[in-house]
């Protein structure tokens, strides 16, 4: 694998999910599970200062502050290495573009930059591939914000945002092209939520215990290779949450007829496909990994304009 040698920062964006991380060009669950020996398994083991990490093998659980222990630094440096590979490179100076929820923001982003930044360097192994990053920078930018930030021009008129992730849900009102700071809303109304009222669903109809894995398939593309009695009670489920979403947008005020409604985030392919809305006036943005996109597309602009980029 070739030395990278540029002179610029490699700018790569990291969309933190509860459920996914995912980059301008991955996506892998949010999961970590630490070893102090090395595990039997190594297919996505990271190995970092003496411990071993097996990445993506569980959700991580919903917390506020997602700089309360070290599972997104390293969940960060996996991100990192599939980048990097991307590029074919092994080596490189980083440029971190992160985010957070809308209304933590202004009071986290400080200490989630610094969060990023705690090293200056890291030297790791990642799916048994060497890597020397050195950090330098780190911005923080607003969920779901960033997902359409490109098309802002197109935002004419008044719009909700609604940005559905695996631990939140959050709203945004963006009028005449200009994002609203006092009509920012954070809900915890994430799939998550929908996951575990499909899974109570099916234990309660049926007495068993359903894998996680087949209510994703189900959510995500609608179906999956179960029997149809499942299926239907995981449908059910999802038409009940998406319900919810557009009760918790009209409490924010929201009107069809009034507005356009705008939904981005891993979520959006639940609205897709259990929905029943006006497709004339709701728009669904399925890239899930259009928010990471969005946040190597702000901090680029702010580089330049900086001068930290050619």
């Amino acid at each position: 694998m070739e030395q990278y040698k540029a002179t610029n920062p490699i700018v790569i964006g990291v969309d933190h999910g509860y459920g996914n991380i995912k980059t301008a060009h991955s996506c892998f669950k949010t999961g970590v599970t630490a070893y102090d020996t090395e595990p039997t398994f190594k297919g996505n083991l990271l190995t970092y200062n003496g411990r071993f990490y097996q990445i993506g093998e569980e959700h991580k659980e919903f917390v506020s502050e997602k700089m309360r222990d070290d599972d997104y630094y390293i969940l960060t440096l996996a991100a990192i290495a599939r980048e990097l590979d991307f590029r074919k490179t092994n080596r490189a100076a980083v440029h971190l573009a992160a985010g957070l929820p809308l209304t933590w923001v202004g009071e986290q982003k400080e200490a989630f930059k610094a969060y990023l930044l705690r090293n200056s360097t890291a030297n790791y192994i990642y799916r048994g591939h060497e890597y020397h990053v050195e950090f330098a920078g780190a911005d923080v930018f607003p969920q779901g914000f960033a997902a359409v930030a490109g098309q802002l021009r197109d935002f004419t008129g008044v719009n909700m945002l609604c940005d559905i992730g695996n631990g939140t849900m959050n709203v945004m009102y963006i009028n005449d092209c200009r994002p609203l700071e006092q009509k920012c809303f954070t809900e915890k109304f994430g799939t998550h939520q929908c996951m575990l009222a499909a899974s109570e669903r099916v234990t309660r109809l049926f007495g068993t215990v359903i894998d996680e894995s087949t209510i994703e398939r189900v959510l995500r593309y609608g179906s999956a290779d179960v029997g149809e009695k499942y299926l239907n009670a995981i449908r059910e489920a999802a038409v009940e949450y998406v319900q919810g979403i557009f009760r918790k947008l009209r409490e924010r005020e929201y009107h069809p007829d009034l507005m356009r409604l705008v939904v981005v985030g891993g979520g959006s392919c639940l609205v897709k496909n259990f929905g029943q809305y006006d497709e004339k006036r709701v728009a669904i943005l399925t890239d899930i990994c259009a928010t990471a996109k969005g946040y190597e597309m702000l901090a680029e602009h702010k580089l330049r304009r900086n001068g930290g980029m050619v």
